[in-house]
């Protein structure tokens, strides 16, 4: 039997014996139905969310802020990073400004999104954004760091310059760290939109945590079940059919990663 094969058989019988257990804690009755509800209840609420109360759009809209936030972080980790490399005081400073804001939970800066930008799409695009570009600066600038010194000096003996070793050198040795800091980047930021959607609540354009916040409100429990499966769908989704595809075809490939 293949390995992918066995992982893949792993996962499925771990899922079902997750999905098993459940139920009969619901059958015990550890604790009220109305707080636990069962598999089956779970899934009809999935499917009325799906076809009546527009859970869908919600998705698809987070979706969109969640594409634009990562697509401003990502360019902004990369550049930055960059002119790290090129400068021993922009160096110095960055890294700095890395290591605080990494610390600050992108909850906290939700008085001060909305203070500065509204309750609305840039509040939360601007949460992405946080959630993102300090991982990944921090990963970019690790794999920077970890580069050989002996391919610096061999980009300086055929004559790049600053700017041809970043391209040159940097930015292609430092790719899987890169890659790497996109899919924390990414998790962080997917965890950061949702947490801002339910705060937000329906002043912000409706998105999946606004659909959370609203079945809480209802006391449909099944309904917040129903989104945090969706959640957990749309993650593995990414994780297994983007992130792993690119990684098998690039760099466990090309002999850079195991």
């Amino acid at each position: 039997m293949k390995k992918k094969t066995k992982a893949f058989l792993v996962q499925i019988i771990f899922i079902a014996a997750v999905l098993v257990l459940w139920q009969i804690l619901y059958n015990m009755k550890v604790w009220p139905k109305l707080l636990f509800p069962s598999v089956m209840d779970i899934k009809n609420a999935l499917i009325e969310a799906v076809t009546s109360r527009g859970l869908i759009p919600m998705v698809l809209q987070s979706l969109k802020l969640l594409l634009q936030g990562l697509a401003i972080g990502i360019v902004a980790a990369v550049i930055l990073s960059s002119l790290s490399v090129t400068s021993e005081a922009f160096s110095a400073i960055y890294n700095m400004i890395v290591s605080m804001m990494d610390l600050i939970p992108g909850v906290a800066l939700i008085p001060v999104a909305i203070l500065w930008l509204g309750i609305g799409d840039k509040s939360i695009i601007f949460m992405v954004i946080h959630s993102v570009i300090w991982p990944m600066s921090r990963s970019t600038i690790d794999g920077f760091n970890a580069v050989p010194e002996l391919y610096l000096e061999v980009g300086r003996n055929i004559g790049l310059g600053r700017a041809g070793l970043v391209f040159g050198v940097f930015l292609p040795a430092a790719l899987p760290r890169i890659f790497s800091g996109i899919k924390v980047g990414w998790a962080r930021a997917w965890r950061g939109l949702i947490s801002a959607e339910m705060i937000f609540g329906g002043g912000a354009a409706l998105g999946i945590g606004y659909f959370i916040t609203d079945r809480r409100t209802n006391m449909d429990i099944a309904g917040v079940f129903a989104a945090i499966l969706v959640i957990i769908v749309i993650g593995a989704v990414i994780e297994y059919g983007i992130f792993r595809v690119i990684e098998n075809r690039t760099f466990k490939k090309w002999g850079m990663s195991r």
